[in-house]
């Protein structure tokens, strides 16, 4: 239960905080979210499902809102409150703005900090061996053959490192590094190990020291699911002592999702499997222990074995070449089946894999002993503990694959999602993925059912005016105990902005609707002075700037040209200068785009956000609904679709004194039946329709 002492402390924290800001305006939404998260958190509601779900709409305020109902709390009944986003933008607002003034203002005592994960921070031990005089051991780390420009670039950041001018941190470098090189040189959890000297004061380690004193983490999305795959409480705190408050969660299904897949190439599994049984040739004579000796016979054994099967399975996939005849060189399998064939080779795979996985973590517990036993030299250990660490990555992801593809699909649940892609090059290689459609029972397993509490917030959590698509989408339930919430924004829609949908003499299925689309552009930016156009596709959106760039005196800021934040830069320093800017952009600028007062008084949206079901997975969705007896299109594709036309319509009004038009250029929200149900999920704007 929500203690009396509590409860007068976050109203206590709330009066200061309204007294201490000059324009500050109590919102009864806000209130209200506040009073929600503290006593769904304290178990007011249900002592078994501490979960509630919000739709907070722009204006609220409901970073303040949830740090308020969260913070008070959990330092009462000494939890951790994890705080995860989608986007780095949110974790800095929350780092140096929204944090401190709470801290500030509360006159708590917490402490709190950004967590990264490993990916972030730079493994010295793997930059020492790629640039040094080991040629055997760069050769086996080495993707790809490097040049003297790689090498001296490297080099520097090593200098700078010893220097003190360089943290080991991805995000303070001057200079980024190409991601293929960065992958060569970060941290990962195999190669990483703390008995090791020098890995004791590694980058990684130095700022995990502060994680076990915050009371607040600040995490992403990513980062949350590696700790909860890993079972829970080895990056972050344990799920049982942590408050969790997920925000952007429209974004949860797709991390999950993503996070729970797996991939592999065949010949390219095969060359780094022959330098694996180097490496287990090199362990053998490092170790002194007659322990080695079995497990390496075996390693040897199992390699040949996985090969070999490796091999099979390509000539296979080279004689099935004219299915991979389509533009994505691609072949998915069918509800998921492979051939009986495959199948069988998948199962021997994964049996093998497994197995092998087995020798090779014996050799590294021996390895380990060798090493505490000071019977390898240091720098020869600490070669060794990045090959075998990398090694052992490449090895676990082999056998997940694996797995995924020999799994039995449980009769009564979602099918897995397989398909394989066709790689052109030098040599043509065979790219094997897996991922499952569905992941609420995943996260049922890793998150809701562990979890201290969970509040998962956003703008736009529901579809079509309900939580119905995303509750199915996470694995939670209207009736299973969890709180929904959703809060209108304060703002004055139908005051301050129309919603134009002006008349068309063509819809986005004609060919000849690209070319009218250009025309309306051109009429509807005429005298305005700051203008976002969003596109449906990047090929759309080009094919419109050929159309229109010789016609419009200012230039156009072009999404892909110049860097986001330099057509932002530009954008808003037109506007303060009193000259007319337009932007083109496409999906990725109708959301976390922030633009507010004279920024943009004049949005428009040329197509409904619709999306294409071409990746293997949203494929394998549809198919799976259709075997259900289900739509496809009414269950996936219109829920999505008026989602994202709610976030695009939710650019113009950021603050309460903005306004402007948003004009929708797609007349099908008035000539089909589904248009209505996306017209009336939209917030209450004065409508013209011609």
């Amino acid at each position: 239960m929500l203690s009396a002492d509590v409860k007068t402390q976050i109203r206590s924290i709330y009066r200061g905080i309204a007294n201490s800001l000059p324009n500050f305006r109590p919102r009864r939404e806000q209130n209200y979210i506040v009073a929600e998260i503290s006593k769904t958190l304290a178990g007011e509601y249900d002592k078994n499902r501490r979960i509630i779900v919000i739709e907070a709409g722009t204006g609220i305020g409901k970073s303040l809102a949830y740090i308020l109902g969260s913070i008070p709390l959990a330092l009462a009944n000494k939890k951790k409150v994890c705080i995860a986003t989608a986007t780095v933008a949110l974790q800095e607002q929350l780092l140096h703005k929204d944090l401190p003034f709470f801290l500030q203002q509360s006159e708590l005592n917490f402490s709190f900090g950004l967590v990264k994960g490993r990916q972030r921070y730079v493994c010295l031990s793997k930059l020492e061996i790629l640039i040094g005089s080991d040629n055997g051991t760069q050769m086996a780390m080495w993707q790809t053959k490097p040049d003297n420009s790689q090498i001296k670039l490297l080099q520097t950041l090593l200098k700078q490192y010893h220097e003190g001018k360089w943290n080991g941190e991805r995000d303070t470098l001057v200079k980024q590094l190409p991601d293929h090189l960065w992958q060569q040189i970060v941290c990962d959890k195999h190669s990483c190990h703390r008995q090791v000297a020098s890995h004791r004061n590694c980058p990684f380690h130095k700022a995990r020291e502060d994680i076990d004193n915050w009371d607040v983490l600040i995490a992403n999305h990513s980062l949350l699911f590696a700790d909860l795959e890993l079972g829970g409480g080895v990056i972050l705190p344990a799920p049982e002592d942590v408050y969790y408050i997920i925000d952007e969660a429209h974004h949860l299904p797709m991390v999950a999702r993503d996070f729970s897949s797996a991939q592999t190439t065949l010949r390219g599994a095969v060359d780094w499997l022959e330098k694996i049984e180097k490496t287990c040739s090199k362990l053998q004579n490092q170790i002194k222990s007659n322990h080695i000796i079995g497990p390496a016979q075996a390693m040897r054994e199992h390699i040949s074995d996985l090969t070999g099967q490796l091999t099979q399975i390509t000539h296979f996939c080279d004689s099935q070449a004219h299915r991979f005849d389509n533009p994505e060189n691609r072949l998915r399998f069918e509800h998921g089946k492979l051939p009986q064939a495959l199948l069988i080779q998948a199962e021997n795979l994964a049996t093998v894999s497994t197995t092998a996985l087995k020798q090779f973590n014996k050799m590294l517990v021996l390895l380990s002993e060798a090493i505490k036993d000071g019977d390898i030299p240091k720098h020869q250990a600490e070669q060794l503990l990045t090959e075998t660490g990398f090694m052992l990555q490449k090895l676990e992801n082999l056998q997940k694959l694996w797995k995924m593809m020999a799994k039995e699909d449980h009769p009564k649940g979602a099918p897995m999602a397989r398909w394989v892609e066709m790689l052109t090059g030098k040599q043509t290689d065979y790219l094997f993925s897996a991922s499952p459609i569905e992941v609420g029972f995943m996260l049922e397993k890793l998150l809701w059912g562990k979890a201290a509490g969970v509040v998962l917030c956003s703008a736009t959590l529901r579809a079509l005016n309900n939580f119905n698509h995303f509750t199915h989408q996470v694995g939670l339930s209207l009736n299973d105990g969890c709180r929904f919430l959703a809060m209108d924004s304060p703002f004055d829609f139908e005051q301050n902005a129309t919603l134009f949908l002006p008349k068309m003499n063509y819809e986005p299925t004609d060919e000849k609707f690209t070319e009218e689309l250009a025309q309306q552009i051109l009429a509807l930016i005429e005298g305005e002075m700051a203008t976002l156009v969003l596109f449906a596709s990047y090929w759309q959106m080009e094919k419109v700037v050929a159309m229109v760039e010789s016609k419009i005196k200012t230039g156009l800021l072009i999404q892909g040209t110049i860097s986001r934040q330099e057509i932002l830069s530009a954008h808003k320093k037109r506007c303060d200068n009193d000259e007319p800017s337009i932007i083109f952009g496409t999906g990725s600028f109708s959301e976390g785009l922030d633009l507010p007062g004279n920024y943009l008084t004049n949005l428009i949206i040329t197509k409904l956000p619709f999306a294409v079901p071409t990746s293997p997975v949203e494929q394998a969705h549809a198919e799976y609904i259709k075997i259900k007896g289900g739509n496809p299109f009414m269950q996936l594709t219109i829920p999505d679709a008026s989602r994202k036309l709610i976030q695009s319509c939710g650019r113009l009004l950021r603050n309460e004194q903005d306004y402007g038009r948003i004009t929708i250029l797609d007349r099908r929200l008035v000539t089909k039946r589904y248009g209505k149900s996306l017209l009336d999920a939209l917030p209450p704007f004065r409508r013209v329709i011609e």
